[in-house]
């Protein structure tokens, strides 16, 4: 119902299982005989779900959506609780059994659901400040529940808001490849990765490139430099190059580990980058973000080319 009235994409849970195994399966980088981890279900399906999402507005019904979608941006998270009494009823409605029956099946699924969300997220429930509502099925009937969500997505402006920006899904997909780097998913051959080495303008470029190799994902150094402002002749006065630039993810990185007044100085010209030419995507990496990506991926101090 919501989905029909927000005009939106219903994606299930089984809807997600049967694209993960799509995308998994054209990789070719599991054994047959290999059982996919559960922890790297999460940025598979944060990587299908940032593609679909280039494309058109999703609804998503599944176990641990929360906490799947808290880092993409215009979200809205929407929980309905409801006591047992009124889950077992509809159990025993759904399966045509009895209130015994429907009791002990809904222990055995609520067990099930606990173990999933703790295999795959390493948690087994969420508190409820990480939703945006939650509705109670006792207080109010279902057409009830569809209006309030409809009312709050709208009046958030989400479906006007257009849909992902390019920016915001590259981010997610480099995201997603570094995590599934570590589990042999979705890998590159090295040779993908084999380019001229340049001298870096900075030990932490060095260090991010090292990260970048160590997971297989293929880099140029400052490839390109965006003409920014011009003189009375036409010539370039100012320009901005980005560090780097990975093109599987058609996006260019830029480190900023200086001083305050030289970032200052440096995100200025990132806002003309972006006023300029509006179709490049570039992502900031601020010096406590490119420490955190080191610790949290472990990348060695140097990776022999």
């Amino acid at each position: 119902m919501a989905a029909h009235r927000l005009q939106c994409e219903l994606i299930s849970e089984a809807d997600l299982e049967r694209m993960i195994a799509a995308q998994f399966g054209e990789s070719g980088q599991l054994a047959s005989n290999q059982v996919l981890p559960d922890k790297a279900w999460c940025p598979l399906a944060a990587s299908v779900l940032a593609s679909l999402g280039l494309e058109r507005h999703l609804l998503l019904c599944c176990t641990g959506a929360e906490i799947l979608l808290r880092d993409l941006p215009a979200v809205f998270r929407f929980h309905v609780v409801a006591p047992e009494s009124l889950r077992a009823a509809n159990v025993a409605a759904d399966g045509r059994v009895s209130r015994e029956e429907a009791k002990r099946r809904l222990r055995k699924l609520t067990a099930a659901q606990f173990l999933l969300r703790k295999r795959r997220f390493g948690q087994k429930t969420s508190s409820l400040t990480s939703f945006d509502m939650v509705v109670n099925a006792q207080a109010m009937g279902l057409e009830e529940m569809v209006d309030l969500l409809a009312s709050a997505v709208r009046s958030q402006g989400l479906l006007e808001g257009g849909l992902l920006s390019s920016q915001a899904a590259a981010k997610v997909q480099f995201e997603a490849r570094l995590k599934l780097a570590r589990f042999g998913l979705l890998g590159y051959a090295p040779d993908r990765v084999l380019v001229e080495r340049k001298p870096f303008g900075h030990p932490s470029e060095e260090v991010f490139a090292n990260l970048l190799d160590f997971y297989r994902i293929a880099w140029d150094y400052e490839p390109r430099s965006f003409p920014l402002q011009w003189d009375k002749d036409g010539k370039v006065s100012e320009a901005f190059t980005p560090d780097f630039y990975l093109p599987e993810f058609d996006l260019y990185v830029e480190l900023t580990t200086m001083k305050q007044a030289n970032v200052t100085r440096k995100n200025r010209k990132i806002r003309l980058l972006r006023a300029i030419y509006p179709h490049v995507n570039i992502q900031v990496f601020y010096q406590k973000d490119v420490q955190d990506l080191v610790m949290k991926y472990r990348s060695p101090e140097r990776v022999p080319r």
